[in-house]
């Protein structure tokens, strides 16, 4: 392992030791205000302090939760900080109860609050410590070195991701070639790719690994055949380099596979809807529950922003469009008007960066999403949900499904206000397979959760979105 990931991990792993023991005295100050001094000194609760701590540990371990290279996401963390604080807390009662129940005496109660403020401090540490190591991996400091194997769209697309979320802490040294076709043949002695170089073809790998210190390579190659990625796999390993391989479009579409049976014929399903049953219901009623909430404390800033739409140039304040929905049904959607009145007299077209036809307005409420706050009135009527695939005209639609494999599966679900493409930079002028895929993979995984954690990180990037205007 490398000095920094070495640093990394013992940091972590100190911020977690630290927010368990302060997560205890916080315990003792709760129960000391409520049931007074009669409790006895902290020091009665360094013992059960320390195996609560010893065990918070382990269970991280076992967890994996030092075996991350980078920042984790506090959204993608919460889940697994709920379980592992709960398992932890459980195997401390169940060890004092068992092994020194005649030795430690112990009140429930204090173990009940050490869960709850250890919840809370885990989580603000470990947010502390993302935010510390992302500022130092943007400078370059304990990023990791990578070499892109694949010079086609999905290497420079793994590129471009990689620039514009530098949080990731990766940089790219170059990339590697398959080596078919003269269109790689150097014209100068160096070839390069989006201002980087090719630095040879795969049966250098061993070499370009050891001269560039690189830690992690990524197969960008979907193209390339079984027998072709495990041969790269294979050089790689050698190395001692971590391997990250996007997948395929059949892996993508097959990323859960269930098994059934016809008539005890048993039969691999690949092609699933993961929203079904009671699944349904559920989600409707968060989509009424939160569209009602949000349009109940949103309203004043509704009314302000349709004063200034309306002040700022003639036209209706809303603006209704045609799109696709659930079953490929039309619906009318609602946003605030942020273009001219005449903006598509001569049809309907992508709006584009720095678009002309936007209002001084219009500027403002797109780059912080506000023009699509009317859509919480689709989500209530029923027409949109709160997550989901975003809706596209039907001229669109109808463009897309003759060229994108597997299109017209998005509309199996209703579309959202945001979605797994939106949360991961695929909004607006962006590649629509790719959109595609991620929609694809959104409604064969759903869960709960899922949506909840693309709640929340749309709220986070609201401000922050680049990709918005």
């Amino acid at each position: 392992m490398r000095r920094g990931r070495v640093v990394t991990i013992l940091t972590l792993v100190l911020t977690d030791a630290a927010m368990s023991l302060l997560a205890f005295y916080v315990a003792y100050i709760l129960r000391v205000v409520t049931q007074g001094s009669k409790i006895g000194p902290f020091h009665d609760y360094v013992i059960l302090a320390g195996i609560q701590l010893v065990n918070t540990l382990l269970v991280f371990f076992i967890y994996k939760f030092y075996h991350r290279r980078h920042a984790a996401l506090l959204t993608d963390e919460l889940y697994r900080i709920f379980g592992a604080v709960s398992v932890a807390t459980l195997v401390t009662v169940a060890f004092i109860g068992f092994v020194l129940h005649d030795t430690l005496e112990y009140q429930r109660s204090m173990l009940v609050f050490a869960w709850l403020a250890t919840l809370g401090t885990i989580t603000l540490g470990r947010f502390a410590h993302s935010r510390v190591q992302r500022r130092l991996q943007r400078r370059g400091i304990g990023a990791e070195r990578v070499l892109i194997i694949g010079t086609g769209e999905v290497g420079r697309m793994i590129f471009q991701k990689i620039q514009h979320t530098p949080g990731l802490g990766y940089r790219v040294v170059g990339f590697a070639d398959i080596g078919r076709g003269p269109a790689l043949q150097p014209a100068s002695g160096q070839t390069s790719v989006m201002s980087l170089p090719v630095l040879g073809t795969v049966d250098e790998l061993p070499a370009i690994i050891e001269a560039q210190g690189i830690g992690e390579v990524i197969i960008g190659l979907p193209e390339a055949s079984h027998q072709e990625l495990v041969g790269i796999i294979s050089l790689c390993e050698r190395e001692k380099v971590s391997i990250r391989v996007f997948p395929d479009v059949f892996q993508i579409m097959a990323s859960e596979v269930t098994i059934s049976d016809l008539g005890g014929l048993p039969l691999l399903t690949i092609r699933d809807v993961a929203l079904r049953g009671w699944k349904l219901t559920l989600k409707r009623m968060v989509d009424i529950a939160g569209s009602s909430l949000m349009l109940l404390f949103i309203s004043p800033l509704m009314m302000l922003v349709a004063f200034l739409v309306k002040l700022d140039s003639p036209g209706p304040v809303f603006f209704a469009q045609d799109r696709m929905g659930l079953d490929a049904k039309p619906f009318k959607v609602l946003k605030f008007r942020s273009m001219r009145q005449d903006a598509e007299a001569n049809g309907p077209g992508w709006t584009t960066k720095d678009d002309p036809r936007r209002t001084r307005v219009g500027v403002l409420i797109r780059k912080t999403s506000i023009d699509e706050l009317p859509q919480f009135i689709n989500v209530l009527m029923g027409d949109m949900s709160l997550v989901g695939p975003r809706p596209e005209q039907p001229s669109y639609v109808e463009q897309f499904r003759q060229s994108i494999p597997r299109y017209m599966d998005r509309h199996r679900e209703k579309a959202g206000l945001t979605g797994w493409a939106q949360i991961n930079g695929l909004r607006g002028d962006t590649s629509i397979a790719e959109r595609t895929k991620y929609d694809l993979w959104y409604i064969e995984n759903w869960s709960l959760w899922l949506d909840f954690k693309i709640i929340l990180r749309t709220a986070f990037n609201m401000f922050t979105d680049k990709t918005a205007y």
